[in-house]
């Protein structure tokens, strides 16, 4: 190797290899500690990194979970009733009077004047009865009526002259006391006489029939030559015709026991009838019969109706629209917001924790898709409708839908 080359050898070893002094020899070891501390440090921070990551992947996790355990429930708010209600109940109407005509005599129909449907005015007349024998007990009465006052007129003659002739002494005392005892006598028997032939007058006044008071005839039971007895009497007795006065109508409802207390005298109340569909009739609720009836449990109340063209008909069926007031606050919920269990009926309300509060109520009338509580809601609560049959008191629930009764999606 020669000279130059030596010497290039040198200098390219002294660039590799450390000095003798032993400087190069004291700086490797420091280096390689750094770069092991800087390796740790990142794979330390990588597994801090990592583990902080699992932790809150953890944490959201169970936090996930915990909502997902919380039931979802939907609720509502409960609904006030209304300030009245409108009930429905069937009704009779009735005419505002309505009488069977009967005789007060026996006898024949001889000629009846009017017939069904036919408007009659009061004192009008309907029919006349043959009484052949009243007529005759009259002729007879008033013979006898006659000879009482031919015999009382000669009883007149005798006591005067007899009280003349008394004053000079002529006659006897008691000859005068006899003349004046007949006379008062006769005068009696004129008189009792006189009674009966009007008794058989009035008897042969009830042979024509007269109209009570103005209506419609609605029913004719006799015809010409019928045997009529006497309503009076104990035999089987014929009425000849019923009257009806329509143009004021009766109605009478049979109120349930729940809504008697809400009836008041001077309320409206509309029919309805299915012939007039569409059309309503206003009446007037003039007396209840103030009094539960003890068989159907309802309340008796009369409605009058004003019928002056006779467009309604009596003996119709009505439906008898009332509104009547409720007796105390009452709430609506949806009918499926209920819950049956053995101690009684309950509803489940979310208070302000979120928290199920299994609350007892009181239900009152059902209305298909709700229902009305009477007692044990407030306005404000939140109600849940379709409850699971898990849920208890105290459960944790999450609220996801609030609407109230009846209002449009």
């Amino acid at each position: 190797m020669s000279q130059t080359e030596d010497k290039d050898y040198g200098k390219v070893a002294g660039e590799q290899l450390p000095s003798p002094n032993g400087s190069d020899t004291a700086k490797r070891p420091h280096k390689q500690w750094l770069s092991l501390a800087t390796t740790l440090a990142v794979v330390a921070a990588l597994l801090v990194w990592g583990i902080g990551s699992r932790v809150r992947a953890g944490a959201s996790l169970r936090t996930e979970a915990a909502q997902v355990a919380v039931p979802a429930v939907s609720v509502v708010t409960p609904k006030r009733t209304a300030p009245t209600q409108e009930i429905i109940l069937p009704g009779n109407v009735q005419p505002f009077i309505s009488s069977p005509v009967y005789s007060r005599t026996n006898g024949y129909l001889k000629k009846w004047y009017v017939d069904i449907g036919a408007h009659v005015k009061q004192g009008q007349l309907l029919a006349v009865i043959e009484t052949p024998e009243v007529d005759k007990q009259l002729e007879q009465a008033v013979s006898n009526l006659d000879t009482a006052k031919a015999n009382l007129a000669l009883a007149e003659i005798t006591k005067n002259r007899y009280q003349s002739l008394l004053k000079s002494h002529a006659v006897a005392q008691q000859d005068a006391d006899n003349a004046v005892g007949t006379y008062n006598a006769n005068k009696a028997t004129v008189e009792a006489n006189q009674a009966n032939v009007k008794q058989l007058q009035t008897l042969q006044s009830f042979e024509k029939i007269y109209a009570a008071f103005d209506g419609v005839v609605t029913a004719r039971n006799v015809d010409i030559g019928d045997l009529v007895n006497s309503g009076s009497t104990s035999a089987v007795k014929t009425d000849l015709f019923h009257i009806s006065q329509t143009g004021k109508l009766r109605v009478y409802v049979n109120v349930p026991e729940e809504y008697s207390q809400g009836i008041r005298t001077g309320m409206t109340a509309d029919l309805t009838l299915p012939e007039f569909a569409g059309r309503k009739f206003q009446g007037k609720l003039v007396r209840t019969a103030d009094a539960i009836n003890a068989t159907t449990r309802t309340l008796l109340i009369e409605v009058e109706v004003e019928n002056p063209t006779g467009t309604l008909f009596g003996g119709s069926y009505a439906e008898v629209h009332l509104n009547v007031p409720p007796q105390s606050s009452t709430y609506l919920v949806p009918v499926n917001a209920l819950i049956f269990r053995t101690e009684g009926l309950r509803v489940g309300i979310v208070n302000e924790d979120g928290k199920v509060v299994l609350s007892p109520v009181t239900p009152g009338h059902d209305f298909g898709n709700e229902i009305e509580i009477v007692a044990g809601l407030r306005l404000n609560e939140k109600v849940i409708v379709n409850p699971p049959d898990s849920l208890v008191s105290g459960q944790q629930v999450q609220v996801v839908q609030a609407t109230l009764p009846g209002d449009a999606k």
